[in-house]
């Protein structure tokens, strides 16, 4: 098995559930309210981590009760958090996520010391960039830091994935040929490209505009139509069964951890998408971010 580093955000997530998002102006009522480990750094890593991948993660909290759940809590599932930095008079990142009643989510993130993931706490930890397969990441932290990891990356000859969120225009264009897979949604992928993706042919449009700019590969997660890979040989759509969603968070995070541990064990890249596509419909059908996240032995039983 391979080794994979996640280098990303740790946050507090506070959830509220209810029947129906709030329009401009609007209060509406919430049914209940919980406190739950996020971020997509964190849940990426806790999930590869709870699958049974070895995954070591590279972030910061702030020296506070949230940095000590969200740390202690990667360590349950055999993260190697050694690399997490505490840092003193800073707060842990939160997100504030509102799920309806029909698991459909949105997310306002607080950045806390996720923005304080720089360029020297890489090289403090550059021996594990060396080390690693696979370096995994995100767009919650500095988009400086993250154009630097994938250009050594690639200098070490690391499989490099990216999940572009939140979605950001042109700022990654000088690395995209460094960049082997990028897994946007549609609204992600319409943001990075410019171009409407309301049907799959627009999808395939937008995509290959990335292709041509340098992205080998992009995986764009479509929900509860599965999941379409396109590059400059093939547009291949990897459907998915239909189930009752009840809250979409973390669905494209765990779709990504079991993209990445199957790579690194070895599957194909079609055979890790329809993997990644299988977990990622099932989380749909739990409550939370992390503790939506199945085990590997519930993964061989779907």
């Amino acid at each position: 098995m391979g080794k994979i580093l996640v280098i990303g955000s740790l946050n507090m997530d506070f959830v509220i559930n209810t029947d129906k998002m709030p329009a401009p102006g609007e209060t509406v009522l919430g049914n209940n309210f919980m406190m739950s480990p996020g971020g997509k750094g964190a849940n990426q890593a806790y999930a590869i981590g709870k699958i049974g991948g070895d995954v070591s993660m590279i972030g910061a909290v702030g020296n506070d009760e949230s940095g000590e759940i969200l740390k202690n809590n990667l360590k349950s599932v055999n993260v190697n958090t050694n690399p997490i930095e505490t840092i003193d008079n800073e707060s842990t990142g939160c997100a504030f996520v509102t799920v309806d009643k029909s698991g459909e989510n949105n997310i306002v993130v607080i950045q806390g010391t996720n923005k304080l993931v720089t360029i020297e706490m890489i090289d403090k930890n550059i021996e594990l960039l060396r080390e690693c397969d696979i370096v995994l990441m995100q767009l919650e932290i500095p988009v400086d830091t993250v154009k630097y990891v994938i250009k050594r990356a690639k200098e070490f000859g690391k499989t490099v994935i990216l999940d572009p969120a939140p979605a950001q225009s042109e700022v990654l264009e000088e690395v995209f040929d460094k960049i082997d897979f990028a897994k946007p949604n549609e609204t992600e992928l319409s943001i990075l490209t410019g171009m409407p993706t309301s049907t799959t042919e627009e999808i395939v449009l937008a995509a290959r505009k990335l292709n041509q700019k340098g992205l080998k590969n992009v995986i764009v997660t479509l929900g509860k139509k599965g999941a379409l890979l396109i590059n400059e040989k093939e547009c291949e759509l990897f459907e998915v069964p239909d189930v009752k969603i009840v809250d979409t968070t973390a669905a494209g995070d765990s779709f990504l951890a079991t993209f990445s541990i199957s790579l690194a064990e070895g599957m194909s890249v079609h055979d890790s998408i329809r993997k990644a596509n299988k977990v990622a419909n099932f989380v749909c059908t739990r409550k939370g971010a992390q503790s939506s996240i199945p085990t590997r032995e519930e993964i061989n039983l779907l």
